[in-house]
């Protein structure tokens, strides 16, 4: 490695709400862990980011750049990667923040330790910025092992958390897929560990997840326009055989059955590309049955189940 390149670069992607950034910064600056740099990629159209940033300009190695075009997720994202110097890369919403002064220094520790790893994620606290609720996410030894025999179980639950909580090595050269927005981050992770990246998770606290109204997540949650194009863009790209996955099956099959999606006509209004015919297949076993009946947990999970041995037995 040269002698000038810092060790991790953490890059933050910016929009707005400088006092987010501002908590964010100030949770850098006070890491006992020295050899970074900051990257900010700002989508801003005021200047607030960018008064922010030389104000922490004597205080951090930071770089400051402003999309002249806004980028939006994931795509500012991807920039701040590409403009990145170091050996790692730390990716850090302007939401989210470290734990205490040690989280680098820790991540650091880990990285020298494990030598033959490539990607890191940590536990992380779950902070409902309205409410004031923290709730701690740890991964147990059975998550653990399901994402071990296959990164498709990340369809049942994300337990790499968001990327604020891991950090990669430059050189595995991935990037965001920039059509995504919802599923954007677990996408990624699967892609990662099907290219044999070898991962390792850090059972530390160590990231505050800052959750608010105005982020991507909760504006695309529930929302047909976003979730049936993505998810038939996963399906185009992973293959149909992912469904083989019970998780997976089961992912799809909530999907639909909580946007109340009840003709197909009304499922590919919401997609320019044609539904691929494996995600017909689950709809036709869901139009079987009155939707006050799917919105019945018990049920619809008996009926899930049903509907997964029809289809690994080919019957429509």
């Amino acid at each position: 490695m040269n002698e000038m390149q810092p060790y991790i670069s953490i890059c933050i992607p910016a929009y707005k709400q400088a006092g987010m950034v501002r908590r964010l910064l100030d949770s850098i600056v006070s890491q006992s862990f020295k050899n970074f740099e900051v990257i900010i990629t700002d989508d801003s159209a005021d200047n607030a980011i960018a008064l922010l940033s030389a104000e922490y300009s004597n205080l951090l190695p930071l770089t400051y750049f402003h999309n002249t075009i806004p980028l939006g997720t994931p795509e500012n994202w991807n920039q701040a990667i590409r403009l990145a110097k170091g050996k790692w890369i730390k990716l850090m919403h302007q939401d989210d923040w470290f734990v205490d002064n040690n989280v680098l220094k820790k991540f650091y520790e880990y990285s020298v330790s494990y030598p033959d790893i490539r990607f890191f994620f940590s536990a992380f606290a779950n902070h409902d910025l309205e409410k004031k609720n923290i709730d701690e996410v740890r991964c147990n030894w059975f998550q653990l092992l399901l994402l071990r025999l296959s990164p498709l179980h990340l369809f049942k639950k994300v337990y790499v958390g968001n990327p604020s909580c891991t950090m990669i090595r430059r050189d595995v050269e991935l990037m965001y897929d920039r059509r995504l927005k919802f599923v954007v981050d677990f996408e990624y992770y699967i892609r990662c560990f099907q290219s044999g990246t070898r991962w390792k998770y850090i059972d530390d606290c160590l990231i505050h997840v800052g959750f608010h109204p105005n982020q991507v997540t909760k504006s695309t949650f529930l929302v047909p326009e976003v979730q049936i194009p993505e998810n038939n863009l996963l399906i185009n790209s992973f293959g149909s055989r992912i469904l083989n996955n019970l998780f997976v099956f089961d992912y799809y099959w909530r999907m639909f059955r909580n946007l109340s999606i009840r003709s197909f006509h009304q499922a590919k209004s919401f997609d320019i590309h044609p539904m691929p015919e494996s995600l017909v297949r689950i709809l036709k076993y869901q139009f079987m049955y009155p939707l006050s009946i799917l919105k019945i947990g018990l049920f619809s999970k008996l009926l899930m189940l049903i509907s997964y041995v029809r289809f690994q037995l080919g019957k429509n």
